[in-house]
């Protein structure tokens, strides 16, 4: 087996990626959307231990030193492509909340690996595909590392006859604006998939790819259609039980006649509006219907994040 190659202390890069909303409704595990709200890594090769500086979201919580996801992603990474680090010194400023259906760990997994990669000789780095492969293999699955990779909308499978994923980019309306209610309370993904059945009838799965296509066609070129479009029979009924304020504002939403979802595994709610002026008003439906679901809420309207993940290599210093 080949040795590790040393990393020369100094070099360091900083990347910046987007939250990510995923599955839009009908296109579970497959469809997710960038929004302009981004997780900032710096990571900087050190001749001494692990340390990690954490501001913004979530950073009473997390550990400021090896323990950090972050560091032991990329120290992870970097075993992998054979190259070790004797220390790396992490500053995080987290601007996705964590465990709230907004990609926080996509996030975590696209700015390790990009700027594990960055650290290393240019002429050895890995291609986009190769990337999407390793991150979505890390986090599970491609909706929310894809965009959080290429930004924009990307609809995302498994490859035909092997293993790995692929992406392709989903052209978007320039008048669609994301607006994001997020709630004061948290829901782990893991505890968001244990809801779902094993198995749905067929009429059920019809129905739900008939959406799903429907909303690829919405994105695209009929904003006027979002509303049935974003209709899911697949997942959001069965994790209503998990998360009855999200369930309720959705349904509140939906009612006055917003494309609201469930964003990913919840609890943030998502309205895909059609045009700036509707994204105002279901701004105003979240902050009115608010405090009937019983919780807090702050709503957003942070726009496409039309670039993916940003890579800003350090010089040395």
């Amino acid at each position: 087996m080949r040795e590790l190659r040393d990393l020369t202390p100094g070099t360091g890069a900083r990347v910046l990626a987007p939250a990510t909303s995923a599955n839009l409704g009908p296109g579970f595990d497959a469809l997710g959307l960038a929004l302009e709200l981004r997780d900032e890594v710096t990571l900087t090769v050190v001749d001494g231990p692990d340390t990690a500086v954490v501001t913004g979201e979530g950073a009473a919580e997390l550990p400021t030193d090896g323990e950090h996801l972050v560091l032991r992603l990329a120290h992870a990474h970097l075993t992998r492509r054979r190259f070790r680090a004797p220390g790396l010194a992490l500053t995080a400023v987290n601007r996705i909340p964590h465990a709230r259906g907004l990609g926080s760990s996509a996030a975590a997994v696209v700015t390790a690996v990009l700027a594990a990669e960055a650290l290393l000789p240019a002429g050895e780095r890995l291609s986009a595909a190769e990337l999407l492969d390793v991150t979505a293999r890390r986090e599970g699955h491609p909706d929310n590392v894809a965009p959080a990779l290429a930004g924009g909308a990307s609809v995302s499978w498994h490859r035909d006859g092997g293993p790995g994923w692929a992406t392709a980019a989903v052209a978007l309306h320039p008048q669609i604006t994301p607006v994001i209610g997020i709630p004061d309370v948290t829901l782990s993904t893991h505890a968001a998939r244990a809801a779902l059945p094993e198995s749905v009838p067929h009429a059920v799965a019809a129905e739900q790819a008939g959406r799903a296509a429907l909303l690829t066609l919405a994105l695209a070129s009929r904003p006027d259609l979002l509303l049935p479009a974003t209709r899911d029979w697949l997942h959001q009924d069965a994790r209503a039980s998990a998360m009855p304020p999200s369930a309720a504002l959705v349904r509140g939403l939906r009612e006055q006649g917003h494309a609201a979802v469930v964003s990913g595994a919840g609890p943030t709610v998502l309205v895909l509006a059609p045009a700036p002026a509707d994204a105002e008003r279901a701004a105003e439906a979240m902050r009115a219907l608010a405090p009937e679901t019983g919780v807090a809420w702050r709503v957003l309207v942070p726009g496409v994040a039309a670039e993916g993940a940003r890579v800003e290599p350090l010089h040395h210093g």
